[in-house]
């Protein structure tokens, strides 16, 4: 089984495991809502741990275990994802989300005036139970003030992912990283996938295995607006015949760049395109 995807260590496991897994005791965990914009999903139980992907305000995680420095080891509902979250970002789930936020990253405050210290930072995505619009925000269940054009209904889905990644452009990469803030390669290609309406998983070996069919070497040669490019451990969006768009440490940044710059590029430091899959 996939670690990343498995919440199973040798001496606690997901209940539902037993049975498929070894573990000394088996729970069945307690769901948790994330209360901050943005927060790490580490491989262990420390801040100076590996960065493996981050999680969103709104999203429920399941939590199995915890330690006595402050730290939850469970699973993202969403992605699957399993790792350590700081208990600080954890609250027990208010109201189901309504709204999510549409503009890449905008503010929280805690009245109806921007003039006023914001609380947080929400990035594209987030997701917020709101009760009730007013002119200039959306207030959420919680009190906070969120500008109104920057969020949407749940059911509101982007027409276009392509164009909701290039709108990250610019954006500083970072090693799993999820919002305008810092976004690694597969983080970029699931936020945009799941803007428009796609699920996706997390990280680029599994958005391979995962998601649309695989080109034939005669439909490599005429590439479409949306085909995902893949070389090992990384992705790219297609935006037309001749460019691509990427979250990559080359620029250490989402850059645009031509296609063929880009796989020469790449294949000079020994890695060849992998495959190149369509989504329709």
């Amino acid at each position: 089984m996939d670690k990343r995807l498995t919440p199973a260590r040798p001496d606690v496991a997901a209940k539902y495991l037993e049975g498929k897994v070894e573990a000394d005791r088996f729970v069945t965990g307690e769901e948790f809502e994330i209360t901050d914009g943005v927060t790490s999903v580490r491989r262990d139980p420390f801040a100076g741990a590996m960065l493996d992907t981050q999680a969103l305000r709104g999203e429920r995680v399941t939590i199995y275990d915890r330690n006595d420095e402050g730290w939850a080891w469970g699973q993202l509902n969403a992605d699957g994802y399993v790792g350590w979250i700081s208990d600080l970002a954890l609250y027990p789930p208010g109201p189901a989300p309504t709204h999510k936020v549409t503009a890449l990253r905008t503010y929280a405050f805690p009245g109806p005036s921007i003039k006023i210290p914001p609380m947080d930072t929400l990035p594209l995505g987030a997701q917020l139970s709101i009760v009730r619009m007013t002119d200039a925000f959306a207030v959420a269940s919680n009190g906070h003030h969120i500008p109104r054009q920057h969020v949407a209904e749940l059911s509101f889905v982007e027409p276009d992912f392509v164009a909701m990644a290039e709108r990250f452009a610019g954006t500083p990469y970072l090693w799993g990283g999820k919002s305008s803030l810092g976004i690694d390669c597969s983080g970029l290609v699931q936020i945009a996938l799941s803007a428009a309406g796609t699920g996706c998983p997390r990280d680029s070996d599994m958005q391979e295995d995962g998601l649309g069919r695989r080109l034939s070497e005669t439909e490599m040669q005429t590439l479409r607006r949306g085909d995902l490019i893949f070389w090992k451990g990384h992705v790219a969006i297609v935006r037309d015949a001749e460019t691509i768009v990427h979250a990559n440490a080359h620029h250490m940044a989402t850059a645009i760049e031509s296609t063929k710059g880009a796989i020469a590029r790449i294949a000079a430091t020994g890695s060849a395109v992998t495959s190149i899959k369509r989504l329709d």
